[in-house]
Order: C-alpha cells, then sequence, then structure tokens
C-alpha cells in the first residue's frame, strides 16, 4: 500500500512542476498522520484485527494480535495458520490454509462469528470468535481482506461449565439408582465437554479394591478395545482411579504422550506422592490409551465426609493443562454425586428395610409363635419395642395396641410361678447369656396356659435389647402329663405280664416235674408188656403207640425242663477243652441215615481240630437241633451243609470260632426271621408244609449259646433255604 501511495505521490509531483513541492510536503505529512492515528486507532481496540493486501501479504496487526504472536515480516495469508497454531472449534482438527477465516474473506466470503482456537506453545489455549470480510474499492476492485477476533475463552468456558452442570443436574434427576446416577453423571460431563471417554469406578464394600461399575464414550469414537483391555477392578494407588482414591485429591494427566523414559506400552501404577510424573504413571496400560487417540486423563474422588465412595475418570484426545475452574467444578459435580448416591442409598436402604420388615411380617404372621423385642431400661423394667401381631394363642386374645406386652404378661404369671419368672427377668435385665423359661400365664380369655418363653440379649451401644419368641405348650404339658400315665399304666401291665409270665413258668415247671414221673411209669410199663410172649399182633402194635406216643411225651417234658432252667440259671455249663471238629463230625454220622431216607445230601466242611472251651454234651444238643432242623424242613433231594472254622474278624485278645448250618429247605418269611428263638414259635411255612414240631429246640438251642458266651442268628439261603450261624469264644470268659 505504501509503494503504491508513494508511486502515485511521484505523478502528482511531476504533472504540477518545481513550484508545487511545498503543497506535496504537506500532503504525505497528512498521510503519516492520518496512518498513525489510524494504527493508534487499532491499537486500542480489545478484539484482535489482521488485515492482508489483495497478494494476501499481511500488511495490519494491531496490539492486540501482536500480543498474541509477534509480527512476522513477509507473513502470507497462507502461513498464518501454522504460524498462530489454529484449531478449529472442536479443539481436535487444525485448520487448513484455505479454511482459515482471513483467507476465505480474501476469497470473496464473509465470516461471522466463527470459533476458532489458538494454541500457541507455552500458552494457555484461547478461543476467539472471528469476524472476516473482503475489503473492496468503489470500482468493485479486490483491495484485500480484514478479519476482527474477539477472546471469548472465558466467556465459552463458562458456557461449558454452566451446560455441563445443567447436564449434571438432569442426570441425576432421571437416574432410577444411585449407581446409574454416578454413569449418567459420567456420560453428562464428558459429552458436556467434549471429552471422549468417562467411567464411575466405585469402592468395594472392604474397601480393598475399586471396581468399574459403568463407561461412557462419545458416539464418534469407537473405545470398546480400550475399555475391553483395561482392568475392571484396581487397588488403592494403582491406575487413574486407584491413585485418585488413594490419594483422596484430584489428578490430571496433561500429557500422557510426554516421554517418561520408558516403554510405552508397560503397565504403570501411580504413586499418589510421585508428583507430576507419578500422575503421568498413574495410568494403566498407557501405550494402549495413545494407541485409542487419547491423551489426557483426569481423575476426581466422589466423597461421603471423608469416605471416598468412587471415582470418577475421563479421557480426553487433546493435551489438556491443569485448569483450576475446570477442577473447581468437577469437584462440585463429585459433590453432588456423593450427596445424590448416599440420599439415593438411604432411600434403597429404607426400601429395603421397609420390604424386609414385610417380609418378616408375613413370615411371622404365618406362625403361632409370639415374636418380640423389648428393651431394658435403667430401673431394670423392660419396655416393648415390637411385638408379632400373634399374642392370641398366648392370652387367648388379641392384645390391645394400648398395653405393653411385657406388664401384661407379668401382671398375669401364675402365682406358683412368679418367683421362677422374677428370676428370669433379672437374668434378662443382666443380659449376659439367653434365658428361657416355662410358665403358666393366665390370659385375657381367663384360662391357664403354659408358656415357653426364650429371649436372647443384645447390645447396641449403651442400649440392651432383648429378641423372644414366646410358644403356647399347653397342649405339650397335658400330652407329657397323659404320657406320664400311660407310662404308669404301662408299666403296671409290663408288671402284671412279668408276674404272669413268672407264674406261668412256675406252672410250666410244675406240670412238666409232675408229668416226668406218670410218663416214666407208663413206659416202663409199656416195657414190660412187649416182654409178654402171650401178646397178640395187635396188642402188640398199641404198646408201641403207647411207648412211642409216650416216649414223645418225655421228650416235650425233658425240652421244657430244660428250658426253663436254662433260663432260670439252674442248669450250670459245664465247659472244658473240647474239640468242635470232632462233635460236629459225630452229629454229622448220627443224622446220615435220616438225611438218606429222603435222598438229602448231608455235606461237611470241617478242619482236622478245632479246639473250644465248651460243655460237650449241650454243644452235641445244639448240633442235634439244628441238624434235625434242616433234615426235617428240607424236601426230598436237598442239601444240608455244616461248617466250622475260626472267626475271620475274631477280636485277638478273644478269639471265637463260627459254625454254620445251611439247608436248601422250605426257608422262612423275612418278616418272621425276629421271632424265631421264642419258645412255641413255629415259621407259617413250617405249618403250611404240615411239618410237626415243638418251637422249642431253637429256643433252647439260643439258650444253650447264650450260656456260653456266644451268639446265633438265622437269615435266608443264597439259593433259599436258611443259613444258621453260631459263633462261640474258643476260651473261657474273663472275668472283669
Amino acid at each position: 500500500m505504501r509503494s503504491r501511495a508513494g508511486h502515485g505521490v511521484d505523478r502528482s509531483r511531476a504533472a504540477r512542476g518545481p513550484h508545487a513541492g511545498g503543497e506535496h510536503a504537506d500532503d504525505d505529512a497528512g498521510v503519516r498522520l492520518q496512518q498513525t492515528f489510524l494504527q493508534a486507532l487499532l491499537d486500542s481496540m480489545s478484539s484482535g484485527v489482521a488485515a492482508c493486501d489483495a497478494d494476501g501479504r499481511m500488511v495490519v496487526f494491531n496490539q492486540s494480535m501482536r500480543q498474541s504472536r509477534p509480527s512476522v515480516p513477509g507473513l502470507h495469508v497462507r502461513d498464518v495458520a501454522d504460524a498462530f497454531h489454529l484449531y478449529a472449534a472442536d479443539g481436535r482438527s487444525p485448520l487448513q490454509p484455505d479454511q482459515v477465516p482471513l483467507a476465505r474473506a480474501l476469497g470473496g466470503e464473509r465470516v461471522d462469528g466463527e470459533h476458532v482456537i489458538v494454541r500457541l506453545p507455552g500458552t494457555p489455549e484461547r478461543r476467539f470468535s472471528v469476524t472476516a470480510r473482503p475489503v473492496d474499492a468503489p470500482d468493485g476492485q479486490r483491495l484485500g481482506a480484514m478479519a476482527v477476533m474477539d477472546d471469548i475463552t472465558q466467556v465459552h468456558r463458562a458456557q461449558v461449565l454452566r451446560a455441563a452442570q445443567h447436564a449434571v443436574v438432569e442426570a441425576l434427576a432421571a437416574s432410577p439408582s444411585a449407581e446409574q446416577a454416578a454413569t449418567d453423571v459420567v456420560a453428562a460431563v464428558t459429552a458436556a465437554l467434549g471429552w471422549r471417554c468417562g467411567e464411575y469406578w466405585e469402592v468395594g464394600p472392604d474397601q480393598s479394591v475399586i471396581t468399574r461399575l459403568g463407561a461412557w464414550t462419545a458416539p464418534s469414537r469407537d473405545l470398546s478395545a480400550f475399555l475391553a483391555a483395561r482392568p475392571q477392578a484396581m487397588r488403592p494407588g494403582q491406575g487413574v482411579a486407584g491413585t485418585a482414591w488413594a490419594g483422596r485429591r484430584a489428578l490430571w494427566v496433561s500429557d500422557l504422550g510426554e516421554d517418561l523414559g520408558e516403554d510405552p506400552d508397560d503397565d504403570l501404577d501411580g504413586d499418589p506422592a510421585a508428583g507430576p510424573a507419578g500422575d503421568r504413571r498413574a495410568v494403566v496400560a498407557r501405550g494402549q490409551a495413545l494407541a485409542a487417540g487419547l491423551r489426557a486423563a483426569i481423575g476426581l474422588p466422589v466423597r461421603s465426609g471423608a469416605q471416598v465412595l468412587g471415582v470418577l475418570v475421563f479421557f480426553t484426545d487433546t493435551v489438556q493443562e491443569p485448569d483450576e475452574d475446570l477442577v473447581s467444578m468437577l469437584d462440585g459435580v463429585c459433590a453432588h454425586v456423593g450427596r445424590y448416591v448416599e440420599r439415593r442409598r438411604a432411600e434403597e436402604l429404607a426400601l429395603a428395610l421397609a420390604a424386609s420388615r414385610r417380609q418378616f411380617d408375613r413370615v411371622v404372621s404365618h406362625i403361632t409363635d409370639n415374636v418380640w423385642t423389648a428393651e431394658v431400661l435403667d430401673a431394670g423394667t423392660t419396655r416393648s419395642v415390637y411385638q408379632s401381631q400373634n399374642a392370641a394363642p398366648i392370652l387367648g386374645r388379641p392384645l390391645p395396641p394400648q398395653e405393653d406386652l411385657a406388664q401384661v404378661m407379668a401382671e398375669r404369671v401364675h402365682p406358683e410361678d412368679r418367683a421362677a419368672y422374677a428370676a428370669f427377668v433379672r437374668e434378662l435385665c443382666a443380659g449376659e447369656h439367653p434365658v428361657e423359661i416355662e410358665c403358666r400365664i393366665l390370659g385375657l380369655d381367663e384360662r391357664t396356659r403354659w408358656v415357653w418363653i426364650r429371649a436372647i440379649p443384645r447390645h447396641e451401644g449403651d442400649r440392651l435389647f432383648v429378641d423372644g419368641i414366646s410358644t403356647d405348650i399347653t397342649e405339650r404339658h397335658q400330652l407329657a402329663d397323659q404320657r406320664e400315665r400311660l407310662l404308669d399304666q404301662q408299666q403296671r401291665q409290663v408288671r402284671q405280664l412279668q408276674e404272669l409270665d413268672r407264674m406261668k413258668d412256675e406252672l410250666m415247671a410244675l406240670v412238666t416235674h409232675e408229668l416226668r414221673n406218670p410218663i416214666g411209669a407208663i413206659r416202663g410199663y409199656a416195657e414190660m408188656l412187649t416182654d409178654d410172649p402171650e401178646l397178640s399182633h395187635a396188642q402188640r402194635a398199641f404198646v408201641e403207640v403207647i411207648d412211642r406216643k409216650s416216649a414223645h411225651l418225655q421228650r416235650l417234658v425233658d425240652d421244657l425242663l430244660d428250658l426253663a432252667r436254662l433260663q432260670a440259671g439252674y442248669i450250670a455249663i459245664e465247659a472244658r477243652e473240647c474239640d468242635l471238629a470232632r462233635l460236629v463230625r459225630q452229629a454229622v454220622e448220627d443224622h446220615r441215615p435220616a438225611a438218606l431216607a429222603k435222598r438229602l445230601t448231608l455235606a461237611a466242611d470241617l478242619p482236622g481240630h478245632l479246639p473250644v472251651h465248651a460243655d460237650a454234651l449241650r454243644l452235641r444238643q445244639v448240633l442235634d437241633n439244628l441238624l434235625s432242623n434242616a433234615v426235617k424242613y428240607t424236601p426230598d433231594g436237598g442239601i444240608v451243609t455244616v461248617a466250622a472254622g475260626p472267626a475271620a474278624a475274631a477280636d485277638a485278645g478273644n478269639p471265637s470260632v463260627v459254625l454254620t448250618v445251611a439247608d436248601t429247605g422250605i426257608g422262612i418269611p423275612a418278616e418272621q426271621y425276629g421271632r424265631l428263638f421264642e419258645r412255641f414259635f413255629r415259621a407259617s411255612t413250617a405249618r403250611e408244609a404240615g411239618v410237626k414240631g415243638t418251637g422249642l429246640g431253637l429256643a433252647i438251642t439260643k439258650a444253650i449259646v447264650t450260656a456260653h458266651g456266644g451268639a446265633i442268628t438265622a437269615a435266608p439261603g443264597e439259593g433259599g433255604g436258611t443259613v444258621f450261624t453260631v459263633i462261640l469264644p474258643v476260651g473261657p470268659p474273663t472275668s472283669s
């Protein structure tokens, strides 16, 4: 412009001639004065003003522009974006040369209020509202362009903070739960401030870890891989969340990409006391954050009083220098969140408590016991705190609301139980251990009931409470009284039966003893008759029947006498060393003719010698009873097996032998094995088969075995029939 003006001045001077020099000097002074005035006017403006000529060379920078960036000689409009580090309104997109408002105005475009960010190194970021216009001559010739820049950094910051606070208020008002509220706040703040990602971390109940409950990312960015790679829980001092939690203060990591002298892919744990470097190290997997395009991280504790409830964590994709105003606003947000979380938790706890109370009342209403809680007062008295609506079973009808259950119970204790009840109350008031009592209560319906009261003391600070249950046990006492009467009656009946049994045994012994001599006489006379040669054939047959029947009676009488004497202990067992194997062989050979008559196989599995300390005569009686039963109850063609040997599981200090007699006979019903050794008992299978017997043989056998200190059992055989097992001690019984 000066050069053009200079050329114009030379042409005028030449036209006017040599006498015009004084007038020309006056014109130059006026131009300079105008230029000085214009520059002073521009420098006095608070807005920045810049202009370029038609060729794009920068020709005007006022004072406000020079404060932002010293004038660069020969600066062209296409270099303005790089010289001033201009970014678009989003703060992330560098402006291209043709996007600079002044360049666009030089091209003829009118720019009104476009936001541009200036991010000069070493200075705070500033936001400007730019208005640019082309400068044209009256004839339409493009002379250049100019731009006016108004600094709106503080205004914009206030707007952003207000928008964030408003978004937080809306999020808290709409969230259905405390956790959802914190997550919604993260989303609101992140979106309002134009950041990329936000997280809410909650401190666990045990104060050992902090867990991520929710996260939000800007819709334009896919950070799923970054979030998935981050741990779900951190310890105090680990990561942004753990460091902010442990330090109980805001954590601001301005630039994650700043060189720390380490591999950026290393997992870095922060130290709250490590200063700025420690803050930068507080980001776990910093390399992953940088790979995701994130450049700064901020963590702010959410408090309730001195307790940290959680941490809000934010990530941006631009370098963010610490901003005290922003931190103050975010601390206020955290305070709001903390109060909201506490309030919602209190509300949720109150709702849960009310629901639990209703559920407890429903459960209690379905039981007949009366559940109550009382407080023990200083005077040693009690005051009802809670009582279920089940007092009717205890008192006969519902207790009026204004009545105190503890007082009513104390007034209506049966006179005979008042001393015990007073002692019960004293133990309750001591509050040392659970107590209980059974006492009689005169109900509101004037009926006396037995009540069982159980109570457990519970201390809450300086206050003593007692939780108890009262149960109507009148029926139980009535049943107990009835049971005692029935038991007494039963005992009398047992004694009567025992007496009858004793009398029966005595009568049986007397009868059998008295029958023995007549039967002996009958047999003697029968033997004499058989010696008479004059008896006819028919008479001799009759005499043989008499002898046979009398012999049967003789055996029956002998069995009855033996059993009575054995049970009464009148017959002593004359035990001495004997060979059980030899006794078994003799018994087997004696019963072999009877077995052959029924075509039975009678087998024996015996050792060469098997010593026992026993009464050989009585053992032979046991063997004869078992073998005769086996032969008698086994159908033709069956098998009877006898085996004896040392007991496999015998005690080393008290060895024993085992004897088994097994048959393939008609067997015994399973439900009848328990009665098999009773006197006169015969299995139903024996009766149905028509096999005769007295039912005394096995009773005598058991009595003999028991007298030897042994045991006998019966069980079904694997292929049918019955197996009898006798266990006898080898040596004599040891005295205690």
